[in-house]
């Protein structure tokens, strides 16, 4: 526990930050870990995946995309993990369209 008083001032600080950082990067893994699991659904379904289908996951491709950036621009993650991870949804959203198109 800090004894002088500007220490006390940037343990609160840092407990508020930690507080808004953890809501902004809890919503942006929510966002993402729904789109997986839409993906894997559309995946291991028999059916052949519709246009609605790619229409729902390009929606929450964007919404990842927008939730990334704004955690990148907070500088809770770092510019080149922002990128990775949206290569990442991409790539397995790509190769969904194409099986979808066969």
């Amino acid at each position: 526990m800090p004894n002088i008083r500007s220490a006390k001032k940037a343990l609160k600080q840092n407990l508020r930050k930690r507080k808004i950082n953890l809501r902004v990067k809890n919503k942006m893994k929510k966002v993402i870990k729904d789109l997986n699991s839409l993906s894997r659904k559309l995946e291991k379904s028999t059916e052949k995946i519709t246009d609605e289908n790619m229409k729902e996951l390009q929606a929450g491709l964007k919404m990842a995309y927008k939730a990334i950036d704004k955690t990148a621009k907070k500088k809770i993650l770092k510019k080149n993990t922002a990128s990775r991870k949206k290569s990442k949804l991409a790539k397995k959203i790509n190769a969904l369209e194409k099986k979808a198109k066969k």
